[in-house]
C-alpha cells in the first residue's frame, strides 16, 4: 500500500476486485449447497416408510451404511453420495493432487475410500443441519471427520497410492472392485 491519493485509489480498486471475486466464489458455492440440499433433501424429509434405516424416535430415520446396502437401495444412496462428493466435496476440499497426496477420479471402484466417503456423507448431513446440531457442527465435522478421512485417502499409502496423478500417464490401480458403474461425471 502506499500513502499518495493514487496509490491508494489502486489499492483501493485492488482490494474491491479482491472481494468481488471472492464474493462471485461464495454465490457459486452457495448455488451448489442449494442444489444439493434440493437434491438431497434433509433427514426430515426422509420417509420413514422407505429401508434407509431404523427409527430413533418417531419421525426420525438413521441412514443404512452403504456397506449393508445391495440393489436399488445401494445404487441410489451411492449415486446420491457421488453428487455429494463430485460437486462439493471434490471442488471444495480436494486440491494439491500429487504422488503425496493423491486423489482418484474413479474414488467409487476403492472400496476403502467408498466406505470412509459415505461416513463422512453421513457426518455432514448430521452436522450441517443448524437445527439439529447447533451453530458448531460444521466446524466439528471438518476437526472430527473431514480431515481424518482426507489424510487416510490421501496419504501417501491410502487406497489412491496406487493410482497415477499425472495426467500425462493415466493409470488407475483401483485393486478389488465393486459392481458399481461410472457415474458419467468428469474427471476432475
Amino acid at each position: 500500500m502506499t500513502d499518495s491519493p493514487d496509490g491508494l485509489a489502486e489499492d483501493l480498486a485492488d482490494l474491491r476486485a479482491v472481494v468481488e471475486i471472492h464474493g462471485h466464489g461464495l454465490a457459486r458455492h452457495a448455488e451448489v449447497i442449494k442444489g444439493l440440499h434440493d437434491r438431497l433433501g434433509s433427514f426430515s424429509s426422509i420417509d420413514a416408510g422407505e429401508p434407509a434405516g431404523l427409527p430413533e424416535e418417531e419421525g426420525t430415520v438413521v441412514p443404512t451404511f452403504l456397506l449393508y446396502l445391495d440393489g436399488p437401495e445401494h445404487t441410489l444412496e451411492l449415486e446420491t453420495m457421488a453428487t455429494w462428493v463430485n460437486v462439493l466435496l471434490v471442488p471444495v476440499y480436494v486440491n494439491g493432487v500429487s504422488r503425496q497426496r493423491p486423489w482418484c477420479s474413479r474414488w467409487w471402484e476403492h472400496p476403502e475410500a467408498l466406505a470412509r466417503l459415505h461416513a463422512l456423507w453421513m457426518a455432514w448431513q448430521g452436522l450441517t443441519d443448524s437445527p439439529a446440531c447447533g451453530h458448531t457442527g460444521p466446524s466439528i465435522w471438518h476437526r472430527d471427520h473431514l480431515d481424518p478421512t482426507l489424510a487416510r485417502l490421501r496419504a501417501p499409502d491410502g487406497p489412491f497410492s496406487g493410482c497415477m496423478t499425472d495426467p500425462e500417464r493415466p493409470v488407475h490401480d483401483a485393486g478389488p472392485t465393486t459392481p458399481v458403474e461410472d457415474f458419467g461425471f468428469p474427471s476432475m
